[in-house]
């Protein structure tokens, strides 16, 4: 059962008693529902975990002003704090895993570990530019030539799936994070660290995950053969493994 947090700004669902020993922070256009499997992984060996809605997403409403990974980290430290302030065991994937390392760098003495599985944290460089019709009609748009309207329908013809499921503050907010990178909060993490990561994601390359292995002395990485982008729904207990290990459970 979902439970209100903040007010009702964050919703999430506590498997387990109070405090949560790990709190399990999903991808974009996810909810909570995708860590279930492991959550309930965790109940059978007495752990308790607190799987977020993050603002935005799920049960919980949007932020009011668009924000980065950062503003996020700020929301999650500030609920960590009203359940006491313990520090907690992290675990994100894809979006929530921004979070999780913003959160983890920022505010150390609320993370004891941290679990990253599909996350962009690092640039690749394979990027590719936006057709030369829809950069034309940006710029016309920023010269008030282009309507509104139009350039709207060129961003739905041009613009990635997330991009075109995003309206008002929340596509705001993916402008924001895919212009991110994260590599000096990854120079600064001075908590553990797991990278366990699915060996056909093909949305974040498991060569992202080696990189960010360098960046961060001690810490360990899992490739997960045969599992895509969604490794918390597909193969949850190639995360509960880690954290059985970190938690002696």
């Amino acid at each position: 059962m979902l439970r209100a947090y903040r007010g009702g700004l964050v919703f999430g669902e506590l498997v387990g008693g109070d405090p949560p020993a790990v709190v399990l922070l999903h991808g974009w256009r996810r909810s909570h529902q995708d860590f279930a499997a492991l959550a309930r992984g965790l109940q059978a060996r007495g752990v308790s975990s607190l799987a977020l809605d993050l603002p935005g997403f799920g049960a919980s409403p949007p932020p009011t002003v668009a924000t980065g990974a950062a503003g996020y980290a700020d929301t999650v430290a500030t609920l960590l704090r009203e359940l006491g302030g313990a520090p907690s065991v992290l675990v994100g994937h894809s979006f929530g895993g921004r979070v999780a390392t913003v959160l983890a760098a920022t505010y150390p003495e609320l993370v004891s570990h941290v679990v990253l599985t599909g996350v962009p944290l690092l640039r690749t460089g394979t990027g590719a530019k936006s057709p030369l019709a829809y950069r034309l009609l940006r710029r016309g748009a920023r010269w008030k030539v282009v309507s509104p309207a139009r350039l709207e329908k060129a961003r739905q013809r041009y613009g990635s799936a997330d991009y075109r499921a995003a309206s008002g503050v929340m596509r705001d907010v993916l402008v924001t994070v895919v212009n991110e990178e994260y590599s000096a909060y990854l120079s600064t993490l001075r908590v553990g660290l797991d990278l366990v990561w699915g060996g056909k994601d093909t949305v974040v390359s498991p060569d992202v995950a080696r990189r960010a292995q360098q960046l961060v002395p001690g810490s360990r990485l899992q490739v997960v053969e045969g599992v895509s982008h969604l490794l918390p729904s597909e193969a949850p207990d190639s995360l509960l493994e880690p954290l059985v290990k970190v938690l002696g459970a």
